[in-house]
């Protein structure tokens, strides 16, 4: 008897979804095809699930492939991450596959069983350029520009304590200082076109409040953000649904409504406005003082080494962003299209500053999809000095690669306001695990160093790496992106000196006096 009421019942229901269907005019499927159209909706809603984990290959997906995922993982959660019964890669057809020449012999190199992984940077950041506050950071890999508010409190209070105990910086991202950055970790203080915890009331930038919020937090160092890999050229965009009360305090700007950026600073306007904009930063805080970038046209870059060159102003760092795009919400012809992909777009800016020959002078950062080791070991190669990590780190602490950043609906509680789904984030955790994935991923790059015959990732050079250019066929980085002889190397004063670093070991202590 009941089983044939809720037959009964059930058949009501469908009875009544199918006569909606039926009447209904927003769906031509469904008018069509009652009832049995919203399976269609239910594979379209479930689809990348099914692609994800019974679908793709291991090395198929993107943007992070079943592999890298799985090493990130079980690095973060200090498991297995070696792969056993050889590669995935098609490893003589894949066209641009970089390949690492180790080398036979080698001279001195670090000890890598040291479980903090030390592996500080090869530049002094600020040092050619006499900033006050000029240091050599304790770490070539770093958390990336990711705005409280992109990320939730937790999230980003779970990445502040991991590079705390890493030894590493975070990057607040141009969303201002939050509460949930200061907790232990040092921090590069992010400024965007609306200067978000520096703004006076009209959005102009105002230099008192910056001093404020730097003399109050560990702030090592300063980035101007001109663009981003993900939105180039665009400004940022942080949807209503992710303005809190709190986040809209923090910011100042209204609760509940799209906070979309200016794409362009008003502090500034061209090249020379710009350089005189970061040395009155510099001065008057005593900071390294950077600018971040994704590479278009190159006529900026040209005219910012060509007036670097006379020595009296200049940037401490560039942060190079690739335009493969990244955790900031973006058109998909902005994420897709706009702006070079990072080997591309870096080897063109650091060639500019080469042919200046002002490379040693300045600290080159990359930024996108490096926090893989193969992707990180071409990227010193090039130039680059430190890499800075953003989904990479996102998924240590349990990231899953929803894709759902831009609708605050992220499952895992990282990319969402959503306090139900926040609560899923338990930072003391979620902390250790980005810690232990930044000792590793640094503790990768010294065994590829190693390899390789160098002390320190920046001592690999162009002729160290080949890329894959058709079958059977491979050409060095060098030949590439058209790098000429030393280009992408340190000088030699800066390559002794780390090498010095890296590679001296402490006197051991005398043993003590024994009764004969």
């Amino acid at each position: 008897m009941r089983a044939r009421s809720i037959g009964a019942a059930a058949a009501t229901a469908l009875a009544l979804v199918a006569a909606r269907d039926l009447v209904q005019k927003k769906h031509a499927l469904l008018r069509n095809f009652p009832v049995i159209g919203h399976a269609r909706y239910l594979l379209e809603t479930i689809g990348p699930e099914l692609r994800q984990y019974v679908v793709t290959s291991n090395e198929e997906e993107r943007p992070f492939s079943r592999d890298q995922r799985t090493w990130i993982y079980a690095s973060a959660k200090e498991e297995n991450n070696y792969f056993g019964f050889g590669t995935d890669v098609d490893v003589e057809h894949v066209q641009g596959h970089a390949y690492v020449k180790q080398r036979t012999f080698a001279g001195t190199l670090p000890d890598l069983h040291d479980p903090q992984a030390p592996l500080p940077s090869a530049k002094v950041l600020g040092g050619p350029r006499g900033r006050a506050k000029a240091f050599r950071p304790a770490s070539i890999v770093n958390i990336s520009a990711m705005s409280f508010g992109s990320l939730s409190g937790a999230a980003i209070t779970a990445l502040n304590k991991g590079a705390a105990l890493a030894g590493a910086m975070q990057n607040t991202g141009e969303g201002g200082l939050s509460p949930y950055h200061r907790n232990g970790g040092d921090l590069i203080l992010q400024i965007g076109t609306s200067y978000f915890g520096c703004r006076n009331e009209d959005g102009t930038f105002s230099l008192d409040k910056l001093k404020a919020v730097v003399a109050g937090a560990p702030v090592k160092a300063i980035e101007i953000k001109l663009s981003q890999g993900a939105k180039p050229g665009l400004g940022g965009m942080l949807p209503g649904a992710k303005v809190t009360p709190e986040i809209a305090k923090i910011r100042g700007i209204p609760a509940g409504k799209d906070c979309a950026s200016p794409s362009r600073h008003t502090a500034f306007h061209d090249v020379d406005s710009m350089l005189d904009f970061v040395e009155l930063l510099a001065t008057e805080t005593g900071l390294p003082v950077g600018i971040k970038s994704a590479v278009g046209e190159m006529s900026f870059w040209q005219e910012l080494a060509t007036l670097m060159a006379r020595g009296d102003r200049g940037v401490d760092f560039v942060t190079i962003d690739g335009g493969e795009g990244g955790t900031g919400a973006a058109p998909l012809i902005f994420t897709d299209s706009v702006s070079l992909p990072f080997r591309m777009g870096f080897s063109r800016v650091y060639s500019t500053f080469a042919e200046q020959g002002l490379t040693d002078n300045l600290t080159f950062i990359g930024s996108g999809k490096l926090g893989l080791p193969e992707n990180a070991a071409v990227a010193f190669a090039l130039g680059v000095d430190m890499i800075n990590v953003a989904r990479e780190a996102m998924l240590s602490i349990g990231c899953i690669q929803a894709q759902k950043c831009h609708t605050d609906k992220c499952p895992t509680g990282i990319a969402t306001q959503d306090p139900w789904l926040v609560r899923g984030v338990d930072a003391p955790s979620k902390a250790t695990r980005a810690a232990v994935y930044l000792r590793t991923l640094r503790k990768e790059l010294l065994k590829v160093s190693g390899a390789v015959g160098v002390a320190h990732p920046a001592l690999i050079t162009t002729t160290d790496i080949e890329i894959m250019n058709g079958d059977y066929d491979a050409r060095t980085l060098a030949s590439v992106y058209g790098y000429k002889e030393g280009w992408g190397e340190l000088g030699p004063e800066l390559a002794q000196e780390i090498t010095t670093l890296l590679t001296t070991r402490p006197t051991p202590l005398p043993k003590p006096a024994t009764d004969a």
